[in-house]
């Protein structure tokens, strides 16, 4: 189980802050495909844009330990 991360006594949950991470890590990845060109290749960049996102986001709970995370 995910656990919740306790920010000020506000309970957050563990995946939204999984999601935070992501995003952040997301917007860093399609900026660096820009300065090196990679985004002219593909045809239609919303969708590269969501499956980096998801790709990212997988590999963020794939290596969660078993016991709820880092928090």
């Amino acid at each position: 189980m995910i656990v919740d991360c306790n920010i000020g006594g506000v309970f957050i949950p563990g995946l939204l802050v999984l999601a935070i991470i992501a995003l952040a890590a997301t917007v860093v990845v399609i900026r660096l495909f820009s300065i090196a060109g990679i985004c002219r290749v593909f045809a239609y960049r919303p969708i590269v844009e969501l499956a980096t996102f998801a790709i990212i986001y997988a590999l963020l709970l794939q290596h969660l330990p078993s016991t709820g995370g880092p928090f």
